[in-house]
């Protein structure tokens, strides 16, 4: 899959292409329908699949005290877009002019003269241009669209706003049944007050580079990938009460972790099953022996 920034300088060498259009937050199981349907159309009609995607959330323009926190980076929604099968991945600069773009313009300028499409695929919801008027339907009365249903797990309709609400609750094993994998926290490893190392549990503290869907404060089983390494991960979330903390905080015990220094390495954190809520223990002592008993409940939930 080749990954293009924007069209200006994006030279299709295609005859006509399949296009897929979305902001796909999180790329969970209806945005993959959406991606598969359009995988298929293109390998059916022998033309490469483009997908466009936006560097980032409609509302950081549109409505900024209201943008939600992502579900995953660029980086991680571009990995699934390539499993899926996308041939060119388009990410689109969505700023005020893409704002204010109509909907006409941007179908004729970007989607047909640009990426030379010959159909669109979108989502049921899906609508683009100034004040959203190209609906999915509007889309299917000017050019060959597919539109792909709502997707349901269990009878609820999986979309991102309902990924978004199980993961701040801490119902992230839920979540990862609409993701269709982990919630993966994607971030830094930077210093921290190294109260773990004095438990006897030494601990990563995961700074996030951009704002991320965080599940709720309590303790989690998962793992830690940190270049080509996996490791099982007993992970903290939250102030941590116990030692008089105020800032919230990501930390993890990677387990069987040979000690080398990790700072500044970016590491991959997926939260996989949660173990407790965080609550404020009357000793250290206290502290470290439930620890103890989470890195125990962990390796018996994951394994690297």
């Amino acid at each position: 899959m080749t990954v293009h920034f924007g069209t200006d300088s994006l030279r299709a060498h295609w005859g006509r292409s399949t296009v897929c259009i979305g902001t796909f937050d999180g790329v969970h199981l209806g945005h993959r329908q959406v991606v598969a349907t359009a995988v298929r159309d293109a390998r059916l009609h022998d033309e490469p699949c483009v997908l466009l995607t936006f560097d980032r959330h409609p509302a950081a323009v549109l409505a900024p005290d209201k943008v939600p926190p992502a579900l995953a980076t660029l980086s991680q929604n571009l990995d699934v877009f390539r499993e899926l099968g996308v041939d060119v991945a388009v990410v689109y600069p969505f700023d005020r002019k893409t704002a204010e773009t109509e909907a006409d313009a941007f179908l004729d300028e970007v989607l047909v003269k640009r990426l030379l499409a010959e159909r669109i695929v979108v989502g049921h919801d899906f609508a683009l241009g100034h004040d959203r008027k190209g609906t999915a339907a509007w889309l299917a009365e000017r050019i060959a669209t597919d539109i792909v249903p709502p997707y349901e797990v269990e009878g609820l309709r999986v979309s991102s706003s309902a990924v978004r609400s199980l993961v701040l609750e801490g119902k992230v094993a839920e979540a990862a049944g609409l993701l269709g994998r982990p919630l993966t926290l994607q971030g830094v490893v930077v210093s921290g007050q190294k109260l773990g190392r004095r438990l006897g549990f030494p601990t990563i503290n995961l700074s996030l580079p951009v704002a991320q869907a965080v599940p709720g404060d309590g303790v989690y089983a998962g793992t830690c990938r940190i270049g080509s390494a996996r490791f099982a991960a007993a992970i903290g979330i939250g102030t941590r009460p116990t030692v008089g903390g105020q800032e919230r905080s990501i930390e993890a015990y990677l387990i069987d972790y040979p000690g080398d220094s990790v700072y500044g390495r970016s590491v991959d954190l997926a939260v996989v099953q949660r173990i407790r809520e965080e609550i404020k223990f009357d000793s250290m002592e206290s502290l470290a022996a439930q620890m103890e008993d989470d890195v125990r409940k962990t390796r018996g939930l994951v394994s690297a």
